[in-house]
């Protein structure tokens, strides 16, 4: 590594890209598995430009992490991007088709292979992919270019909390690849994609198949961990398959129990000419009525609180990248493991493997929509609507969100704008969002009560308050459950794990023993507002710092807890446990 992070973590130097190792060398796509694939991270030619400024030439950047990251060995913000490298593909594939994937290219790019331009994607936040058979020469190198183009908070895309000034609650952008970029081999005839909707007694599986004549059939198989076959159903492509589960094991926080699916896909003489794996949970999600009348949130059919920490998802060494997988998992178990049971991925989509650690360690996740980029003013008030051009890029990237995440067991619900930031046409988003995916929860503005929120449209399923350090005592009534979807924010300075320049918090705390008793107030406060307003759930900000903001339970590197964690786990379950025995029998589901 040539350019050192203010603050490393305990897997900055396990990144790889040194003597051979490949960085991120997991299988980046769980929902959908093959077992042929070629990850193609690793170092590249780096050629880029700022501005006016000069061309930079003979650089090398390590991928998938983005310039501005330490990781990536160039260290600085870049907007027009040129990688470069060779491949060759293995002799042992078979004959057939060559896919080549994109995690995420922040926010515009174009890709060659062999001088041949073979796609162009927009938006940073959703993977895109190339056929690449076409202009493969028959044997050697292979040479794959891709251009990246990145204004930052410039442009018209959303971007969540990038910025090209960091400061406050904003940080420092990610331009160009930042997510795996792979090749894979598949048949003539092939699945492309998989739609599926569980509930309590099964799952509902539509196979997209690519390059068919009209005479394939799909078996679809679920099967238990262990390889016991459950049931099966076959049918043609893009037919909806109801597999009806015997016995059925409902995924949830507290047992979140995944089925194995077979996919196959048999030509007209009934030959195998495709398969992969897949998994899935069985769960609802909706609203239900209290025994005062109360809307909540009914997990299972079973009202449910949602206690979760704000997740960021920034890395003081990769930036929007984890340096490697254990990375990536290892803020999820600490959410776990401090007695949470729901995390908001906050103005931030992430790579697919973490959704599928949060399907598999049991984690509720509510899935912002990044948003359009914003002048924070102060004071705060209501700002011009975005031009047409960043409203159309906004609505193709949330349709890709929705598309990209809607296997995901754990995503429960849609946020689809935050504090008023590039916010328009709120009820109509909404509506639009909610009949795209009806088997999950709608948020259509979170922190509607502040900042520069436009006044409540009324639409969603959720009325979310954000209140520092609050918790906030939302008293909407008109049958939508109440949500504190940010609250706390109490800071604390960890010496020697600051990222550089001004601290920020809410409110300081003086010390670790400090900061736990405060967290246990607010604890405590929690649980009279679920007994006495009926509150559904409230996420508490943050999982760790994030550059200069010093308000996370963890510190920005990862190797501090700032709490005392059994006492802050014992006080979550005590939260928890208290919603459920408040929680009577008499309760109407609205699913």
């Amino acid at each position: 590594m040539t350019v050192r992070p203010p603050l490393s973590t305990p897997w900055t130097d396990q990144a790889g890209g040194d003597h051979g190792t490949s960085c991120l060398p997991e299988y980046p796509r769980p929902r959908l598995v093959r077992p042929r694939w070629l990850n193609l991270n690793g170092h590249w030619e780096y050629t880029a430009r700022t501005g006016d400024g000069p061309t930079r030439r003979g650089e090398r950047i390590l991928v998938p992490f983005p310039p501005e990251s330490a990781l990536s060995g160039i260290g600085r913000r870049d907007e027009r991007m040129w990688y470069r490298r060779t491949f060759t593909v293995p002799e042992d594939w078979p004959r057939g088709r060559v896919l080549l994937h994109f995690g995420a290219v922040d926010q515009v790019a174009t890709v060659w292979v062999n001088h041949q331009r073979v796609a162009e994607h927009e938006g940073g936040y959703t993977g895109f992919t190339a056929d690449v058979t076409g202009v493969l020469r028959p044997e050697g190198e292979q040479e794959l270019l891709v251009h990246a183009e990145d204004l930052g908070n410039r442009g018209t895309f959303p971007v969540g909390k990038q910025a090209n000034e960091p400061g406050g609650i904003l940080y420092t952008g990610a331009s160009g690849i930042w997510q795996t970029v792979w090749l894979e081999p598949v048949p003539a005839v092939y699945l492309a994609d998989l739609d599926m909707t569980p509930d309590l007694t099964g799952v509902t599986v539509t196979p997209h198949v690519r390059g068919g004549t009209g005479g394939e059939t799909v078996e679809v198989a679920v099967r238990h961990r262990d390889g016991t076959r459950v049931t099966a159903r076959t049918g043609g492509p893009g037919t909806p398959l109801r597999l009806d589960v015997p016995e059925p094991r409902p995924w949830s926080p507290d047992d979140p129990y995944l089925y194995d699916l077979t996919v196959r896909v048999l030509d007209a003489g009934g030959d195998l000419v495709d398969e992969v794996a897949s998994y899935t949970g069985l769960r609802t999600i909706g609203l239900a009525e209290d025994a005062d009348g109360r809307p909540r949130i009914a997990l299972n059919g079973r009202i449910t609180f949602l206690h979760g920490l704000l997740d960021q998802g920034y890395w003081p060494d990769g930036g929007y990248t984890a340096p490697t997988d254990e990375a990536l998992r290892y803020d999820l178990e600490r959410t776990k493991a401090l007695g949470f049971n729901c995390v908001r991925k906050h103005a931030k989509v992430e790579p697919a493997r973490w959704y599928h650690w949060a399907d598999r360690l049991g984690l509720l996740v509510w899935q912002d929509m990044p948003s359009l980029p914003v002048v924070l003013e102060h004071p705060p008030g209501p700002q011009a609507p975005p031009v047409a051009r960043a409203r159309e890029r906004f609505e193709a990237g949330l349709a890709d969100l929705l598309r990209a995440l809607r296997g995901s067991t754990s995503v429960i619900g849609w946020v689809v704008f935050n504090e008023g930031w590039g916010e328009y046409d709120t009820a109509r988003l909404t509506a639009e969002v909610k009949a795209a995916d009806p088997g999950r929860l709608v948020i259509a503005a979170s922190g509607v009560n502040c900042c520069h929120s436009h006044p409540d449209s009324g639409a969603g399923d959720v009325y979310d308050d954000h209140t520092y350090v609050g918790p906030g005592r939302p008293r909407v009534r008109d049958g939508r459950a109440l949500l504190d979807g940010e609250y706390g924010g109490i800071g604390l300075v960890v010496a020697g794990h600051t990222w550089p320049g001004e601290p920020f918090a809410y409110e300081l705390a003086a010390d670790s023993a400090a900061l736990t008793r405060r967290y246990v107030e607010l604890t405590r406060e929690l649980e009279r507002l679920v007994r006495e307003h009926g509150l559904s759930g409230a996420i508490y900000t943050q999982t760790t710092d994030v550059e200069n903001e010093v308000n996370g339970l963890l510190t920005y590197d990862r190797r501090v807890v700032k709490v005392a964690e059994p006492e802050i786990a014992e006080r979550n379950r005590a939260v928890l446990a208290a919603a459920r025995a408040q929680i009577t029998a008499s309760v109407t589901s609205s699913e």
